[in-house]
């Protein structure tokens, strides 16, 4: 492998276990380097702190694999890392629940590289040349260890543009079933891998969605965003006594609509508003809801977007703030990586001074375990 020095100080980070290193961090790269390919990391002064994959365009130059004095990362690694990964989900798969993140990048070792099961089968995402490199083994390793009934790769994330990957989709070994229905907390979900978002299901959400349940009893809930009605699911499965869902895709309305049939919930206590959230919050007057769901798209999808995200968080949640009846409860979130959760937090306070309401907070939500 060749070798990578980084400028004097650039080193702290790394050795406190940080997966990335920016281009500007770098002294000096010998030769000429290919996308993905792997690499030793030195300090300045020359004392080794790793193995990473390089990518001489982005912005993240390295990803890290291992920290130390190793002197490879082989097949075998990767090998290793999956069924860990794969082993520290168990408890989280039963007869309830057959859908959960199994491989979450960085948070499992294995930069670009995503795996969620969908019932018998996976979905995969491989993001970045260095992974890729790893393909054959990575799929060689998952048939061995899951024996899957299907394998479908959505590859097509922005994030396949700045690695200057090609987007790859599709089924790679199996049958895909049509449809394909999982099970989560005992409720059932269509998932389109085709078609839907992410790699089909907003999986992270999975807690926040039984705590809606716990909260939903007797209440009149609008689920903002409502996407394929994940959250609205919960609500009427916890009693709720109406359920609104709002979003301008009239897609993601009928695909939400599925799903609540798939759960026995019809009739005339269940509302689909094919319209901006914005508009329909501010048409609301009075609003009828006790209990509001704010779950929007990323509003900043790279840092430059930070101001513009934050002025629309703040007037969406000002918005169901001074609309939602006494007494009622807010679920709101946030999915853009450049709005952290301190920024977050202070949109929040900012709306709710302005509000002229009192609130409090009674949790911080995050993702489950499944997404360490």
């Amino acid at each position: 492998m060749k070798s990578i020095y980084l400028k004097k100080s650039k080193d702290k980070n790394i050795r406190m276990g940080h997966p990335w290193i920016f281009s500007g961090a770098i002294q000096q790269i010998p030769g000429q380097l290919e996308p993905g390919e792997l690499c030793r990391i030195f300090a300045h002064e020359g004392n080794p702190l790793g193995i990473g994959y390089y990518h001489p365009v982005s912005s993240i130059a390295v990803r890290m694999l291992c920290l130390g004095t190793n002197d490879s990362f082989t097949e075998t690694d990767i090998h290793d890392r999956i069924k860990k990964a794969l082993d520290q989900r168990k408890p989280w798969l039963n007869t309830d629940t057959n859908a959960c993140r199994l491989i979450n990048s960085e948070g499992d070792f294995l930069p670009g590289l995503v795996v969620d099961r969908y019932s018998e089968g996976l979905c995969i995402q491989i993001t970045t040349a260095g992974m890729n490199r790893f393909r054959e083994s990575i799929l060689s390793s998952l048939n061995s260890i899951l024996s899957p009934e299907f394998i479908y790769e959505k590859s097509d994330s922005e994030l396949m543009s700045r690695e200057n990957l090609p987007f790859k989709k599709g089924i790679l070994s199996g049958l895909l079933p049509v449809p394909l229905i999982i099970k989560e907390n005992g409720l059932r979900f269509m998932v389109d891998l085709e078609e839907g978002q992410k790699s089909g299901f907003f999986l992270d959400q999975k807690w926040n969605r039984s705590l809606v349940r716990e909260y939903a009893r007797d209440r009149k809930v609008c689920d903002c965003f409502c996407y394929t009605g994940g959250f609205s699911v919960y609500a009427l499965a916890g009693k709720a006594r109406n359920v609104h869902l709002v979003d301008s895709s009239k897609k993601a309305l009928h695909h939400a609509m599925k799903n609540m049939e798939l759960n026995g919930h019809t009739g005339s206590g269940i509302h689909y508003e094919e319209q901006d959230v914005f508009q329909y919050l501010r048409e609301a007057t009075p609003c009828p809801y006790d209990l509001i769901i704010l779950d929007p798209p990323k509003f900043a999808k790279k840092a430059a977007d930070k101001d513009k995200a934050a002025r629309g968080y703040k007037d969406i949640n000002l918005l169901a703030m001074k609309k939602i009846q006494p007494g009622g409860v807010l679920f709101t979130f946030s999915c853009s990586q450049a709005v952290d959760t301190t920024l977050f937090r202070q949109i929040l306070y900012s709306a709710a001074a302005e509000s002229n309401r009192q609130v409090q907070v009674l949790h911080v939500l995050s993702q489950p375990p499944d997404h360490p």
